[in-house]
């Protein structure tokens, strides 16, 4: 070994952590998927969906940058999929805004064409 390379420890994780991190973006989504249907059918409020979401980044950012491998991957998990959940219901109002405004849009054209129709 020359003088010039670095020897970089192997980090250590437990199996937990390796199979967290394996499936992490799938858990999100799971459970973004459950608290976004709550959300729409009505089940669970939009306060609280917005408010794990702050509870979930503040884990994240101060208990989740551990070198603890496992608590990363948790607080990974329950930040992504609360911020999936916040997004999820807005893209959901306004892809029903979009499709009621083009609906009057064409009421208002179909309107025209019967009103400008000369017979």
């Amino acid at each position: 070994m020359s003088a010039h390379e670095v020897v970089v420890p192997e980090e250590r994780t437990s199996r937990t952590a390796r199979w967290l991190h394996e499936r992490r973006l799938r858990l999100a989504l799971l459970v973004a998927l459950v608290e976004s249907l709550l959300i729409l059918l009505g089940g669970l409020g939009w306060f609280w969906v917005v408010g794990l979401a702050v509870v979930a980044l503040v884990l994240y950012f101060l208990g989740g940058r551990t070198r603890y491998q496992s608590v990363h991957e948790v607080t990974w998990v329950f930040a992504a999929s609360q911020l999936i959940a916040v997004v999820v219901p807005v893209l959901w109002e306004l892809v029903k805004f979009l499709a009621i405004v083009a609906l009057v849009l064409m009421a208002l054209v179909l309107i025209a064409f019967l009103l400008l129709d000369r017979r």
